[in-house]
C-alpha cells in the first residue's frame, strides 16, 4: 500500500520531546520559540525529518504552529484540526487554541513579555511573517532573536536522515520544452526585469526548469534543493551529491553547473553587487537575510518560473489527457464496485482506498498517489479534508453518502477527482444537494469568459444554486495542478478571495463545488479542466476563453433529480456521459462495460 492508515504522534511525544527542547531553548538563551509547521521548502508534505512540529508536540496535523516557553506551550490548529490537536497533545503540556481567533501572533501580542527572548528559525518563515511575528513581539514588549541553529534540530539527537532519492531527467516528450529552451525564455524575462538572476527557491520550480524529478517528497515527486537562474540562460542547480549521477550530469549540459546543496551560502555570495529577483510568498526569511549581507539588489516578484510551469504546453496537455484517460479505467473499476460489492453495507473507508489504489496499481504505471485518499462515509465525508485511519474507520452504511477525493502520479500526468455515491437509498435531501453542488460544477464547466478574468470572479457560478438554497462551502472552487508535479500548485486558483492572476489558456484546475451537512453526510462533485485559448463567439465581439475537461468517469446519476435540471444541464450531464462511455468502453469489459453503459444512460 502506498497510504498508510495509523496516525503517527501523540501524547506521548510531547512529554518525551517537550522537556528536550526547553533544556535547548535555556542552552541557547532563549524564554521561547515559535514552532509553525512548514519546513525549509514550504513543501504541502513534509520529510519525516522535517516533521518538528509534530516531533516537540505530537501534532501531526497539516497545518498548524506552537510557542513554546519555559512554563507554557500553546498549539495553534484550524478548524480541520482542532479535535485532532486536542487528541494528540498532552492537555497538561499544551494548551490548543483555533485558528484564526486570534492566531499565534495574534496570541502572542496579548502576552506581557518584557524583556524576553522569543526565538524563531528565519529558514522556516516568508518574510511576510517574520514582519507579522516582529510585530506582536514588539506589543508583548519581547526581542525577537533570528536563531542560527534551530533548537528543535539540537534536541533531536535521533532525527531521520534528510531524503536522498536520486534526481532523474525527465523526457522532453513529457515536458514538451527543452531545459536549456526553458532556462533561455526564463532568463531573457529577468533580463526584461531589470535582474541579473532569480533565485529559485521551490523545488516544483525546480522540476519544471531543468526537466528533473526526485523522490523526496511523498505524493509528489520532488528534488530537495535550490538553484540560481542568470539572465543569459545559464544556471546554478544546488543538489545533495548523493542525489546525482552522471546521466543527470549528461541531462543538463554545459549551461548548468551541478553544484553540492552545502555550497549554496558560497553561492548567494556570489550575487554580490547582482540585482537578484526573489519571491517572498515561497522564498524564506533567510533568503533575503543571505542576500542583504551579500550585498545584492533584492527585486521581490513573483517566482518568475511560477506562470510558465502554469501554462501547460500541447506536450504537456497531450500526456496529462493520456493520463486521465487511463486514470478513468482504474476509476470507472471502482465505482462499478462500489455500486455492486460495497452496497452491502459492510464494506469500509480503509477497504475502499485500498480497493481503488489496486485498480490504480493494476494499470501498471502508477508512480504514487497524488495525495492520501479523502474516503468518507456519511459523516466523515461531511470532514472536507478528513483522512481515514484505524482509529475513525467506519463502515459504508445503507441509506448514506459515500465520498472519494484521489488521484495518481503517473509520468505524464497528475490526476485528482472526487465522486459522491449513495450507498443504499438516498433521501431526497441528499438528491436536492448533491443537484445543486451538480449545478454549479455544470456552470463551472461550460463558462466562456474574457481574457483577464480571475478564478475569483468566477468563483460564484460553482455557488449560485447553493446559495439560492442559503447553502454553502467553506474551501476553494478550483485549485492549479502539475504535470506529474504537485496536486496543488499557483499562482492561479479559483475561490472566493481575491487571486490577482488571470486564467490563461494551458492552465489546469480543479472544478470542486461541494455541500457538507455536519454529522451527517458530504457531498463534492469535482474534476480537473484546462483552459483553452480564446475563440471568437458567432455574434460577439470578444474572443472568449472556456474550458476543457479531463476528467472522464460517471456521476451519480441516482443521486440526479432531473427536474432540478434545466434544459441545458440536462444536455451537459448527457454529452459528458457520453463522452465517457465512448472513451472508456473500448478498455472494459463483462460486468463493468455493460454497467458503464447502465451509468452513462441518457437522463
Amino acid at each position: 500500500m502506498r497510504q498508510t492508515f495509523d496516525i503517527k504522534g501523540g501524547p506521548q511525544d510531547g512529554r518525551a520531546h517537550l522537556p528536550l527542547l526547553r533544556r535547548e531553548l535555556a542552552r541557547q538563551g532563549l524564554d521561547g520559540f515559535y514552532v509553525p509547521h512548514d519546513d525549509e521548502y514550504q513543501n504541502e508534505y513534509l520529510p519525516d525529518a522535517n516533521e518538528r512540529l509534530a516531533w516537540m508536540s505530537g501534532f501531526t496535523g497539516s497545518f498548524g504552529s506552537a510557542f513554546v516557553f519555559a512554563g507554557k506551550a500553546v498549539l495553534f490548529a484550524d478548524g480541520r484540526y482542532t479535535l485532532q490537536a486536542g487528541d494528540q497533545t498532552d492537555p497538561a503540556l499544551f494548551e490548543v487554541v483555533g485558528i484564526p481567533d486570534p492566531g499565534a501572533f495574534g496570541w502572542l501580542a496579548q502576552q506581557s513579555l518584557a524583556g524576553k527572548k522569543v526565538g524563531y528559525d528565519p529558514r522556516l518563515m516568508s518574510p511576510n511573517d517574520v514582519a507579522a511575528l516582529a510585530a506582536a513581539a514588539a506589543k508583548a514588549g519581547a526581542e525577537l532573536v533570528a536563531v542560527s541553529e534551530n533548537p528543535i534540530d539540537a534536541a533531536w539527537t535521533d532525527r531521520p536522515p534528510q531524503p536522498m532519492a536520486k534526481v532523474v531527467p525527465q523526457a522532453v516528450k513529457h515536458a514538451g520544452v527543452a531545459h536549456t529552451d526553458k532556462l533561455e525564455a526564463v532568463g531573457a524575462q529577468l533580463a526584461r526585469d531589470g535582474a541579473d538572476a532569480a533565485v529559485l527557491t521551490s523545488p516544483a520550480s525546480l522540476a519544471w526548469a531543468f526537466n528533473i524529478r526526485g523522490g523526496d517528497v511523498s505524493c509528489t515527486p520532488l528534488p530537495l534543493g535550490r538553484a540560481i537562474l542568470h539572465a543569459d540562460g545559464s544556471a546554478d542547480l544546488f543538489i545533495d551529491e548523493e542525489k546525482t549521477d552522471a546521466a543527470l550530469r549528461r541531462h543538463l549540459g554545459n549551461k548548468v553547473t551541478l553544484r553540492p546543496l552545502s555550497k549554496l551560502d558560497e553561492g548567494l555570495k556570489g550575487l554580490s553587487g547582482k540585482t537578484v529577483s526573489l519571491d517572498p510568498d515561497v522564498a524564506s526569511a533567510w533568503f533575503f537575510d543571505a542576500l542583504k549581507e551579500a550585498g545584492a539588489n533584492i527585486l521581490r516578484q513573483r517566482d518568475p518560473v511560477a506562470l510558465p510551469r502554469a501554462c501547460k504546453n500541447a506536450a504537456e496537455i497531450k500526456g496529462t489527457t493520456a493520463a486521465h484517460a487511463r486514470d478513468g479505467i482504474a476509476l470507472t473499476k471502482f465505482l462499478h464496485w462500489l455500486d455492486t460489492e460495497a452496497q452491502s453495507g459492510e464494506v469500509t473507508e480503509i477497504d475502499a482506498v485500498v480497493k481503488l489504489e489496486a485498480f490504480r496499481e493494476e494499470l501498471g504505471n502508477l508512480n504514487d498517489l497524488s495525495f492520501p485518499s479523502i474516503s468518507g462515509a456519511g459523516p466523515n465525508g461531511a470532514l472536507p479534508h478528513y483522512r481515514v485511519s484505524t482509529a475513525s474507520d467506519r463502515k459504508l452504511a445503507r441509506g448514506s453518502l459515500f465520498l472519494i477525493d484521489s488521484g495518481g502520479q503517473y509520468l505524464d500526468g497528475t490526476t485528482d477527482v472526487t465522486r459522491t455515491v449513495p450507498i443504499g437509498t438516498p433521501t431526497e435531501e441528499m438528491r436536492a444537494n448533491y443537484t445543486r453542488v451538480l449545478k454549479g460544477h455544470i456552470a463551472l464547466a461550460t463558462v466562456r469568459f474574457p481574457p483577464g478574468t480571475t478564478g475569483t470572479h468566477l468563483d460564484v457560478l460553482a455557488r449560485h444554486a447553493l446559495w439560492q438554497a442559503g447553502l454553502d462551502y467553506q474551501h476553494g472552487t478550483g485549485h492549479g495542478v502539475g504535470v506529474y508535479l504537485g496536486v496543488h500548485e499557483g499562482p492561479h486558483r479559483i475561490a472566493k478571495p481575491w487571486n490577482p492572476v488571470p486564467l490563461m489558456p494551458g492552465m489546469i484546475v480543479s472544478n470542486e463545488p461541494g455541500f457538507y451537512k455536519a454529522g451527517e453526510y458530504g457531498i463534492r462533485i469535482e474534476n480537473l479542466q484546462y483552459v483553452t485559448p480564446a475563440e471568437d463567439i458567432p455574434g460577439g465581439e470578444i474572443a472568449m476563453l472556456g474550458f476543457e475537461c479531463l476528467t472522464f468517469a460517471p456521476l451519480a446519476r441516482d443521486l440526479i433529480d432531473v427536474k432540478m435540471l434545466t434544459k441545458e444541464e440536462r444536455k451537459y450531464v448527457n454529452d459528458y456521459h457520453k463522452r465517457v462511455l465512448k472513451l472508456l468502453s473500448r478498455k472494459l469489459d463483462g460486468e463493468v462495460k455493460d454497467w458503464l453503459k447502465k451509468a452513462c444512460a441518457k437522463i
